[in-house]
């Protein structure tokens, strides 16, 4: 007789992470002796810069060895204080910041501390691939807003007035985005502010991990606008900007009773995190961002190349990101053909077919909530991306 599946409901109605589902199959057709490029991960192609390292070895040194406050070292707390205000204009008292082991992290304390079974939470699309599954698991229901390439992938206050309903708890966004790159400014937080205004009952995450990748030249927190601090929690971490994303550091500023209780859940569930990549984040905070210049500029003149490149695709269709390290390109004129005899439905057909045909893996755009789309990183060398995009180019010849 066959034996019931003794895993949970909540663990077998849990997607698999898209990007780290397609990154081990490229992994995986690699070490079959496959020419892949993988630009399907997030992650920055250089190293840590050496005076985090240099810290992070005088911590070892100094021997900060035994468990770390739950909710971060004081002195890093105060670090994180004083870049909020540096970089964002945001007021935080130390009692009011959580570390976490990554951003991810500090994304589930919130929403397994503020959802109850059945609030909602407005997603605008694209959205990062795991807010949808974090809030599904915390009992959250997510209320997807789809937006396309010709609103630059940005949600218009009216859709989000429409989006809001007496079940509405919280709107979770991204800016810099993952996927898109698009960066809200300062007008268009200002409209989605005056929108929430009306509806104190909402909450909202701004995912702010982009921040200094950005070319735009301004960046905004939505929490520095008049009546926005009180009810909106900010995500930050040192992954992406400093390159760190292995020593796992993510951070809030929060409301304090929020902050509080995240401080409680994570007591619970891991404690404090890493002692020594913790004592390193209070060097990387506390360094003024132009140190960054150099990545900056790199990804800037790569977003470039990129979207030169995919200019030159027929039947591709490109926005200019503003930020992050990622394309997003509209691909569904595909939808219906035939390339070298295989049949594109939908972009996941896409995806799997420029793995198997170009051998470069991307990822699908239904993981972050917009089927027409696919993503790639850029978080790689010009020499790799040119070969990349005409292999692409190559294999999307109709």
């Amino acid at each position: 007789k066959t034996l019931m599946n003794p895993l949970s409901d909540r663990i077998n109605n849990l997607a698999t992470s898209q990007t780290l589902a397609m990154a081990a199959l490229a992994r995986e057709l690699k070490a079959q002796g496959k020419d892949i490029i993988s630009l399907s991960l997030g992650e920055p192609d250089f190293n840590t810069p050496d005076f985090i390292k240099e810290a992070a070895k005088r911590a070892i040194d100094e021997s900060y060895s035994t468990y770390s406050p739950v909710e971060g070292y004081g002195e890093l707390k105060e670090a994180i204080c004083r870049k909020f205000k540096r970089d964002n204009d945001l007021d935080y008292k130390p009692s009011q910041i959580v570390v976490s082991t990554g951003a991810k992290q500090s994304l589930y304390n919130i929403a397994q501390v503020m959802l109850n079974d059945g609030d909602e939470v407005i997603l605008p699309a694209p959205y990062w691939v795991s807010y949808f599954e974090i809030v599904k698991l915390s009992g959250g229901v997510p209320v997807v807003v789809p937006t396309s390439i010709d609103s630059d992938f940005k949600i218009t206050p009216a859709q989000l007035e429409a989006a809001i309903t007496p079940k509405t708890k919280m709107m979770w966004f991204s800016t810099p985005c993952n996927p898109s790159g698009s960066v809200y400014d300062r007008e268009e937080l200002t409209a989605l502010a005056k929108v929430l205004e009306k509806y104190p009952h909402v909450y909202v995450v701004a995912d702010e991990i982009y921040e200094h990748i950005n070319f735009s030249g301004n960046f905004y927190s939505i929490a520095s606008i008049p009546g926005m601090l009180e009810r909106t929690i900010t995500v930050n971490g040192v992954a992406k900007a400093f390159a760190m994303t292995g020593w796992r550091i993510g951070y809030i500023g929060a409301p304090e009773f929020i902050a509080k209780a995240c401080t409680k859940i994570q007591g619970q569930v891991t404690s404090g995190a890493n002692s020594i990549a913790q004592r390193a984040t209070i060097t990387a905070v506390d360094a003024d961002p132009s140190v960054l210049k150099h990545m900056v500029d790199a990804f800037h003149s790569r977003r470039d190349l990129v979207v030169g490149l995919l200019q030159d695709i027929p039947g591709v269709k490109i926005n200019v990101p503003e930020g992050a390290f990622y394309v997003f390109p509209d691909v569904s004129s595909f939808f219906g053909k035939t390339l070298k005899e295989t049949e594109i439905k939908n972009a996941m057909d896409l995806s799997m077919y420029l793995l198997a045909e170009a051998n470069v893996a991307t990822v699908t755009g239904d993981a972050f909530g917009n089927p027409d789309c696919i993503r790639f990183s850029y978080a790689t060398s010009d020499e790799i991306l040119r070969e990349a995009l005409k292999r692409i180019k190559d294999a999307l010849a109709l």
